[in-house]
């Protein structure tokens, strides 16, 4: 008979399955509709391969070439150096890029570019989640985090620098070397890195996971995995505490307990955080009326929507909307 460890192993690896699955509900372009919209082509070995990876510049793709960037989820991640000014949309939260950066984009975190035709120059690359098996959960790094930070300003000194690391890529990947993309591997962690000592001040949880940290690790990602709507067809399914619990075989007090204990919130507030967050990106970023959006939000009557956003933002949806 199985011990207790062994269970909890074999149990989490179930549920996280079944919040797997929930993806089906989102939207996002893949990788092939990066090609296709990018370049109209598309490599001809790209899902045969144990992951993908490229890089690029973004010199074609500037100035009056420039084209918009949409706000949606992608299917993998991107970590670009853009050269000039402009604005960025991650989640509910926007960014304005005062002169270059360096930003960090994930499967998880919708996002789009403004003004585009700003950018002077830059360079970019992509690889999809599966080029990392075995070598590491990208997001548990805080710059592929949904609170983490995205976008790192950069000086001429630091543009100099990461500019000789996408150059590395751009030598290695055209080697013939046959272990190229271990070094590749390195290069994307290198960028990593360099973006994640920016902030020496960031503090990274490193005690061991236990039940209560597991618990409220399986409620917040079956919460994210319910997000971004992109449908007015779409509707959250959990919405409430107890369905969450209910999905997770917890009795819903332990659930309560557990995120508590681990995030000093209550499992309601996250809940109505991120409905909060949704509605906001839908407001500002649809041509979805509110009566929409309070229905795919699981509001049974568009007036408890404009209660529940008033209360927290001390303002009407619709002049939230108009601002």
């Amino acid at each position: 008979m199985p011990g207790q460890a062994g269970n909890n192993v074999f149990i989490s690896r179930i549920l996280l399955f079944e919040i797997c699955n929930f993806d089906m509900l989102n939207k996002v372009e893949t990788i092939e509709e990066f090609y296709k919209l990018k370049f109209d082509w598309l490599p001809d070995n790209i899902r045969s391969e144990i992951g993908h990876f490229n890089v690029f510049k973004l010199d074609p793709f500037v100035g009056s070439n420039a084209r918009p960037v949409p706000y949606k989820r992608r299917d993998y991640y991107k970590i670009m150096l853009a050269v000039g000014n402009g604005r960025v949309h991650y989640a509910d939260k926007i960014i304005e890029v005062q002169k270059q950066c360096l930003s960090f984009s994930n499967p998880q975190i919708p996002y789009k570019w403004e003004h585009t035709d700003r950018i002077s120059s830059g360079l970019f690359c992509v690889f999809t989640p599966a080029f990392f098996h075995q070598y590491g959960n990208m997001n548990q790094y805080e710059v592929f985090q949904p609170g983490g930070t995205h976008i790192f300003e950069l000086t001429d000194k630091q543009v100099d620098k990461v500019t000789g690391i996408y150059q590395r890529m751009f030598d290695e990947i055209s080697s013939d070397y046959i272990h190229k993309y271990d070094v590749l591997r390195s290069l994307v962690f290198e960028l990593l890195h360099f973006a994640m000592k920016m902030q020496p001040t960031a503090t990274f949880d490193k005690q061991p996971i236990n039940a209560y940290q597991r618990i409220s690790t399986l409620f917040l990602e079956l919460l994210e995995r319910q997000f971004p709507i992109d449908d007015t067809h779409q509707q959250l399914i959990f919405r409430a505490a107890s369905d969450f619990a209910k999905q997770l075989n917890v009795h819903v007090n332990h659930l309560n307990r557990a995120v508590k204990e681990t995030t000093d919130k209550t499992t309601s507030q996250l809940i109505a955080e991120r409905i909060l967050q949704e509605s906001k990106i839908l407001l500002k970023h649809s041509a979805w009326n509110v009566s929409e959006i309070a229905y795919v939000l699981g509001f049974k009557e568009v007036t408890h929507f404009n209660n529940f956003f008033k209360k927290h933002l001390q303002v009407s949806p619709l002049k939230f909307r108009n601002v």
